[in-house]
């Protein structure tokens, strides 16, 4: 079964990112979006420093992403959230619940080290559309 990759126009700005990637890709009724961070339509990491503001600016990039494909977010079964700091977690779960205010789909959320220093969320999800 062939793959489809999916490069929102929205995040589909030059030179970033340099390395080899794909906003996200659908396959046999799944989608997959990739990590995505706060980057604006210019490919600039913005809200430098509030994570409230790059969790907002991550969750529409991911939004953009399952658009594209064809899903909204009740067709999300999944979700994967990485902190630079887990300090962040409350305000970060607060723009989460505005997207998913009942039946959230399944989560992890971790602290780690991101790409570069002023990420302060990345968020990616999976989606089942049938198929």
């Amino acid at each position: 079964m062939p793959r489809t990759v999916l490069k929102p126009a929205s995040l589909d700005f030059q030179p970033r990112p340099t390395y080899p990637y794909s906003p996200g890709a659908m396959a046999g009724g799944m989608i997959y979006t990739a990590g995505q961070v706060a980057w604006d339509a210019t490919g600039e990491v913005t809200a430098v420093g509030d994570v409230r503001a790059q969790t907002i600016q991550t969750l529409a990039n991911v939004q953009a992403v399952l658009e594209e494909g064809g899903a909204t977010w009740d067709d999300v079964v999944k979700c994967n959230v990485y902190l630079k700091d887990m300090a962040d977690f409350q305000i970060m779960n607060e723009e989460f619940a505005k997207v998913f205010p009942q039946n959230p789909p399944a989560r992890t959320t971790v602290q780690t080290p991101l790409a570069e220093e002023t990420m302060l969320v990345e968020i990616e999800a999976i989606a089942f559309i049938g198929g």
